[in-house]
């Protein structure tokens, strides 16, 4: 995880919530699945019903249930990107 999230503690407990907010998503992959969940710098304020809803947005477009689009809010540099805190 990037220092760019927050310092050691930030960083710990960003990725302690991610780790549980995917175990409970795992049956939703196929079996054998490989992902990688990176935290973006943003996830260090990010409270843990932000990190749920990223990671869900993210785990729907992994699996093509929604379209990529630039939603209000987003990174306007980087229009594929909607600027959450979980990818």
């Amino acid at each position: 995880m990037s220092k760019a999230v927050g310092i050691a503690v930030v960083r710990n407990r960003v990725k302690r919530r991610l780790r549980h907010l995917v175990r409970d998503r795992l049956d939703l992959l196929p079996a054998g699945s490989l992902v990688v969940v990176r935290a973006l710098p943003g996830a260090g304020e990010a409270d843990h019903d932000e990190l749920a809803r990223d990671l869900d947005t993210a785990l729907q477009r992994l699996l093509g249930g929604a379209p990529r689009s630039n939603p209000p809010g987003g990174d306007p540099r980087n229009p594929g990107h909607p600027g959450g805190s979980a990818q």
